[in-house]
């Protein structure tokens, strides 16, 4: 599983990958977590607002910061 964390790296980014690395723990599961913080691969997955989450090249939330329950449904599909 390859997640990416699409943001500048603002406090609502660094808190967005916080929360997922938490939910991957607690379910012991692995994942690759890329920070991105160019613009133009951002821009590329269509978000115009950040954080934004994208697991395996699909967009999952732009905007917010997710909570722990929506990164559990994402991980364990």
């Amino acid at each position: 599983m390859k997640i990416e964390i699409l943001g500048t790296g603002c406090a609502k980014c660094k808190r967005t990958k916080e929360i997922i690395e938490k939910v991957l723990a607690e379910a012991g599961k692995k994942a690759e977590i890329i920070k991105v913080e160019d613009f133009e691969t951002i821009l590329n997955y269509g978000v115009m607002v950040t954080p934004a989450v994208v697991i395996d090249g699909e967009v999952k939330l732009a905007g917010k910061v997710p909570d722990e329950k929506e990164v559990r449904k994402w991980i364990t599909k």
